[in-house]
């Protein structure tokens, strides 16, 4: 297990590696355009690296809903699950009349 360990870092380092080679590759300065005839100039690196900041932020803004359906459920399987679980009071037989 450790040796899978290792590999996992190694794999982020190359990974971390090759990102940062390409953002030093690619400082060229881009032209942004709005609208209304605005423009930023940034470079390459930030713009990709903004959007890619904003897929991860709709992705997650994406699953919200489903993460609250998903508590929601929980609490109630709690709850039902309380419920089941309390031991319920010994029976009593009816008292017998007319002897």
């Amino acid at each position: 297990m450790k040796l899978l360990r290792y590999f996992a870092w190694l794999l982020r380092a190359l990974l971390f590696l090759a990102l940062f080679l390409l953002a030093a590759k690619n400082t060229d300065p881009v032209t942004v355009r709005f609208y209304f005839e605005q423009a930023w100039q940034l470079p390459l690196v930030f713009v990709m690296a903004g959007f890619f900041g904003l897929g991860v932020v709709l992705a997650l803004l994406a699953c919200v809903s489903k993460w609250v359906g998903l508590r929601r459920e929980i609490a109630a399987l709690r709850r039902e699950l309380e419920v089941r679980s309390k031991p319920e009071p010994p029976s009593v037989p009816p008292p017998v009349s007319g002897i």
